[in-house]
């Protein structure tokens, strides 16, 4: 996690109630080096969050998409390892509803809306700290076997 003191309208996990989705954040370099912190991780749900810099703003003035999609994603990979066993990606999408510029702390919360033998369906919804709905995204997972 972040060396960033926590924000105060989210505090720091409590390790009491730590899973394996701190395990793997702990070990996910990509996410943690472009500032996203795991906010709460709990059965089949989570949150992560991400303050848009510079270096995240494409040509248009507005955070490029492929950021807001890898906070989603990371939040999605969260809820779904919160279970326990390995959890991949199988597929996602998302629909970008509103632009997100430097400066912004957006919030990733994700939902399990169903898991069914190796496979599962996850809901992520980006917002502004403000609450404004930036994207919404769906992810597929599958629980590796050894494969």
């Amino acid at each position: 996690m972040s060396d960033r003191p926590p924000h105060p309208d989210h505090p720091a996990p409590d390790p009491q109630r730590r899973n394996a989705a701190y395990d793997m954040f702990a070990a996910d370099v990509a996410s943690r080096a472009l500032g996203i912190e795991l906010v709460e991780a709990a059965a089949g749900a989570a949150v992560a969050r991400m303050r848009v810099t510079g270096a995240m703003v494409n040509g248009h003035g507005i955070a490029h998409g492929g950021y807001l999609f890898l906070l989603a994603d990371t939040a999605f990979a969260l809820a779904g390892n919160s279970h326990g066993p390995v959890t991949v990606a199988a597929g996602g999408d998302i629909i970008f509803v509103r632009p997100a510029r430097e400066g912004d702390l957006l919030l990733a919360h994700a939902a399990e809306r169903l898991r069914y033998g190796r496979s599962g369906i996850y809901d992520v919804t980006v917002t502004r700290a403000d609450g404004v709905v930036i994207a919404e995204f769906r992810g597929r997972s599958r629980v590796l076997n050894g494969d």
